[in-house]
């Protein structure tokens, strides 16, 4: 019996039934929803946000948080393979999920209060609030500590001001989770639409991405009340840990985007006949596509056990980096032989792999480089920060 071409080592025999039962419903919204128009809104530059409902639906936003605050309440697997099957429609849809999950939903419910969880959670599970996530700043990157924007106690009230940057969803949220350096160190505030002195900027020209919404936020003496502020986490150990939960969805995410390139150029090379035999009969074709069978494989294995430990309260940071650098760089290289293979077909975006291989681009870059997940298992490794 031959194989799938996507899951060579039977790895979807290694979940339970829920957790098949998961990806089974996204792979076919992916199909049936995504697929069909997500070419065209990435060459429109356009979030398809008619999506968002029956993404909320399906309990794709959250999915890992308690059903008491309307979320599905699944384990960290069935996150996971919920993000692969997303972002083998593309990487800009997993990223909203990403952001509205990992980023704005998770930090709400570890490190706010229970008036905070009852008041957002539940509009956000529906994606009838939408969340954003401001870390990152113009002159910051790969440092969170190198912070400038800042909040000062007035009253009740706390002023915020600085600016983020590179922030998914900016411009679609109806809500910030908004971190800046207090007295007391960095504190995380829920900053929203339509308070004064707050402006989101959409960020254009990009060729990542298109399908996603990239956003600058500005805040000039932004007044946001104490109760906005998350009580529970002070230091970078707050913000750091947001990315932590959403570095791993995007362990598996990419595998999905290597996966449609796969299976899109084993169609192609079976029909294009060049020299009288298809192009998949040659040798460095097969050679070319075995490779990418063997790496999705081993990354597949990777994500499967780093859920395990995850689900068992065992997985730590240094984990995550190595999957996200190694599942990262596997996807990207995919994509870019796929888009060699397809040939002049390639540069098209009739065609996922250009697609794919553009937006992978962010997603090496984005929740840490690729250098920086480098160096965390460096410091593993020795002992020694060469940071």
């Amino acid at each position: 019996m031959a194989l799938p071409s996507n899951d060579l080592y039977d790895v979807r025999s290694l979940l339970s039934e829920e957790e098949r039962a998961v990806q089974d419903t996204v792979a076919r919204f992916t199909n049936e929803r995504v697929l069909p128009i997500i070419g065209d809104a990435f060459d429109e530059g356009r979030f398809p946000r008619e999506l968002v409902p029956e993404i909320a639906e399906l309990g794709l936003l959250g999915s890992s948080l308690p059903e008491k605050y309307g979320c599905a309440g699944l384990n960290a697997v069935s996150y996971g393979l919920i993000c692969q099957e997303l972002e083998r429609g593309d990487s800009g849809i997993r990223s909203f999920v990403s952001v509205q999950s990992s980023l704005c939903m998770y930090p709400i419910f570890a490190y706010g209060s229970e008036e905070q969880r009852e008041r957002w959670l539940p509009s956000m599970a529906r994606g009838e609030t939408i969340g954003c996530f401001g870390l990152t700043e113009p002159h910051g990157g790969s440092d969170p500590a190198n912070m400038k924007t800042n909040a000062r106690k007035d009253g009740g009230d706390w002023v915020l001001n600085g600016s983020k940057m590179w922030i998914t969803n900016g411009n679609l949220a109806d809500i910030a989770i908004v971190w800046a350096q207090t007295d007391e160190g960095i504190q995380g505030f829920v900053v929203e639409k339509g308070m004064a002195g707050f402006a989101a900027q959409e960020i254009k020209h990009k060729m990542s991405l298109r399908a996603s919404v990239t956003s600058a936020l500005y805040l000039d003496n932004v007044r946001v009340p104490e109760a906005n502020r998350l009580p529970n986490v002070k230091g970078l150990k707050g913000p750091l840990g947001c990315l932590t939960q959403a570095r791993y969805g995007i362990t598996w995410g990419p595998i999905g985007a290597a996966i449609a390139c796969l299976d899109e150029v084993l169609d192609y090379t079976k029909e294009r006949i060049l020299f009288d035999r298809p192009v998949a009969a040659t040798q460095s074709a097969q050679i070319k596509m075995a490779e990418m069978a063997r790496r999705i494989t081993l990354a597949q294995l990777l994500v499967v056990q780093l859920g395990r430990l995850k689900d068992a309260g065992k997985m730590q940071p240094a984990q995550v980096s190595l999957a996200k650098w190694n599942n990262c760089r596997m996807a990207i290289d995919i994509a870019r032989e796929c888009r060699d293979l397809l040939g002049g077909a390639g540069i098209t975006t009739e065609h996922a792999a250009i697609r794919h291989a553009l937006n992978l681009e962010s997603v090496i870059t984005y929740e840490g480089t690729e250098t920086v997940h480098q160096l965390v298992i460096g410091r593993e490794l020795t002992g020694i920060n060469a940071f």
